[in-house]
């Protein structure tokens, strides 16, 4: 079944990393950060099916060049940020359907990536993605890096989409982030089932909670992906399996509750079922025709009479 995933996140210098690092991981190819004066290479990788770097389409009569190449666009990145814990780009990590084409997964993360970009007029770098060798042979996905400022033809503006602030946000009369987020969210899904339509296939996803969608379970529980790249290595992850503990225990309560309301609603239930029970008899009682006193004495008497002659 097709499978809704979505993770939003920020790549930050506050946890030691550099937009640089993660075009050049994404892309599978060698960046230098100018910055750092160091080389990010991972043009070995081959796993990545597709890179491209988007535009927005609100620049199509002016576009600026120096952005379609990946090491200029990052570098532009990291020179317009000047605190030390800036946010230097955003991350948008979606599964693709396995259950779609290969140029049909691709032609799908296209379209999102041009969304984004259109959406916040910022450059947004695409990565596609195979499933890595001894994983889930479904897990196609794709990385959509994004810019936190606008982007123009003579370098980045001011910070855009998710990045503004509260306060810029109300100003601009725009929703607040949680809104934004779930907005985000049913985008993708409804990009992706559109399509999952034109291939022809009957699977959906999802973006609403288990909840909203009617469905009684507890969600799985979300490993971080350094920590599922250190199993891989067959090593250990006590955070890895401390979250797997926490699923297990929710399981365990939300059958325990369940159980506990059934046996509570048990006696209700034949309290019920034993008033159903009276009324029912009772109205039986009343269906039945009523012999009066005077006529069942006559009826009596004359069985009387009959027997003696």
């Amino acid at each position: 079944m097709a499978i809704f995933h979505m993770q939003i996140s920020s790549v930050s210098r506050a946890a030691g990393r550099s937009a640089t690092a993660a075009a050049a991981y994404r892309a599978g190819e060698r960046v230098r950060d100018e910055r750092r004066g160091s080389v990010h290479n991972y043009s070995a990788r081959r796993d990545v099916l597709h890179a491209e770097i988007f535009l927005p389409a609100q620049l199509a009569t002016q576009q600026p060049e120096w952005a379609r190449s990946r090491e200029r666009l990052w570098n532009t990145a990291e020179h317009s940020e000047k605190r030390y814990n800036a946010r230097v780009a955003r991350e948008y990590q979606v599964t693709l359907p396995a259950e779609l084409g290969a140029a049909q997964r691709i032609a799908l993360a296209r379209a999102f990536a041009r969304d984004i970009s259109d959406r916040y007029r910022v450059a947004v770098d695409l990565a596609v993605h195979a499933p890595r060798s001894g994983g889930d042979p479904r897990n196609y996905h794709a990385h959509v890096l994004t810019t936190t400022r606008e982007v123009t033809p003579a370098g980045l503006g001011a910070k855009a989409g998710l990045d503004l602030t509260a306060s810029e946000r109300r100003r601009r009369g725009l929703a607040d982030h949680r809104t934004e987020f779930i907005a985000l969210r049913a985008r993708w899904a409804e990009l992706a089932n559109e399509a999952l339509h034109a291939a022809g296939r009957a699977e959906r996803i999802d973006h609403r909670s288990l909840a909203a969608q009617g469905i009684d379970r507890e969600p799985l529980p979300v490993i971080p992906i350094m920590d599922l790249h250190r199993e891989r290595r067959g090593l250990r992850s006590d955070y890895a399996e401390h979250l797997r503990m926490q699923y297990r225990e929710r399981v365990r309560q939300r059958a325990a509750a369940r159980d506990s309301a059934v046996t509570a609603a048990a006696p209700a239930q034949d309290l019920q079922a034993v008033r159903r029970a009276a009324r029912e008899a009772w109205l039986r009682m009343r269906a039945t025709p009523e012999v009066k006193p005077r006529e069942a004495a006559e009826t009596d008497r004359s069985a009387d009479e009959d027997h003696t002659r």
